[in-house]
């Protein structure tokens, strides 16, 4: 049986550069981000280090095709995301 995946979209401010990825260890994932464990990173070098959105999945390969569904689609769709989930634009890290 698969583990659990997620497909998520860092922010580094409201309205500001968004990064969207996918893991299994969304919290671990996230943390990483945060502590800028790849300094080199596009997420580092742009300090995108919030958690504005996240889906879960069975499988990694469900999560890897709407990853790559949501990284064609406009950046206005992105922000859609994160409005409907997350109106105030919070880090939602925390409530991991």
């Amino acid at each position: 049986m698969d583990k659990k995946a997620y497909v998520y979209i860092l922010f580094s401010r409201r309205n500001g550069t968004l990064y969207t990825g996918v893991t299994s260890f969304l919290k671990r994932r996230i943390y990483e981000h945060k502590t800028k464990l790849h300094p080199k990173s596009f997420t580092a070098k742009y300090d995108v280090d919030k958690l504005g959105y996240f889906e879960e999945y069975i499988s990694i390969k469900e999560a890897i095709e709407r990853e790559k569904q949501i990284k064609a689609g406009s950046r206005a769709a992105k922000l859609a995301l994160i409005e409907g989930m997350n109106p105030n634009w919070e880090d939602l890290y925390d409530l991991l």
